[in-house]
């Protein structure tokens, strides 16, 4: 196996040196995807010098097999699903709705925990960098596309420390560019490819956030 990450703060290290040209630009916005992307994002905002938010996002995880995405949801209401997991599993609509009721309801509790009463930045005719701590089937990162497209900005980039090359090639005809420090085949699974890959916890994500005083300059604009 090539050498794995230490954990996501190297790995946010390592991913902001691929990203120094987006450095003390006005129309930059790193964004996450909680919780396993806020520590890597945080490096990269930090040597970018770039606010930092969140994008809430929730995986639709196949019952009895939630490591499994049968698609993924996100803040404001988009939807994306993995046809091919459905389809192979013969998972029914009222499954795939019902799942996604209880993960709205998480999304909610995530966006008071880690938001409060501060407003998500202004993306409007922004860049956006957004990063993940990797990407296994992409359901995920679709559904926070989905939902970013809407608003409007006027690019994005996706930056991850490690996806499969195929899902890369296929988000590169979406977006303006992808950003990928390695791109293992088969992936396996995000976490082999990291030392330390222990949960990100709730108070982790508050804790940085809290200490990204760039993104309250931002938060008014």
């Amino acid at each position: 196996m090539k050498r794995r990450f230490k954990n996501r703060t190297q790995a946010g290290q390592l991913l902001a040196k691929r990203l120094i040209a987006y450095a003390h630009r006005s129309e930059v916005i790193v964004l996450a995807l909680p919780r396993g992307g806020v520590p890597v994002a945080f490096e990269v905002a930090k040597v970018l010098n770039a606010p930092l938010d969140i994008c809430l996002v929730r995986k639709l995880g196949v019952p009895g097999h939630k490591e499994l995405a049968m698609g993924a949801i996100a803040m404001g209401g988009a939807m994306v699903i993995n046809e091919a997991v459905v389809t192979e599993l013969g998972i029914s609509t009222e499954t795939i709705n019902r799942v996604a009721f209880e993960e709205q309801k998480e999304l909610e509790r995530r966006h008071h925990a880690y938001r409060g009463n501060r407003r998500a930045l202004n993306i409007e005719g922004r860049k956006l960098i957004l990063i993940d701590d990797g990407i296994a089937t992409g359901s995920t990162l679709r559904a926070a596309l989905a939902t970013l497209q809407q608003q409007q900005p006027v690019g994005i980039i996706v930056a991850v420390p490690v996806a499969p090359p195929s899902i890369c090639n296929q988000l590169e005809l979406k977006i303006e560019k992808v950003v990928c420090l390695k791109t293992p085949h088969p992936l396996y699974a995000i976490g082999i490819w990291y030392e330390d890959f222990l949960q990100t916890t709730d108070e982790e994500v508050r804790n940085l956030l809290a200490q990204a005083p760039w993104r309250q300059e931002s938060v008014s604009r």
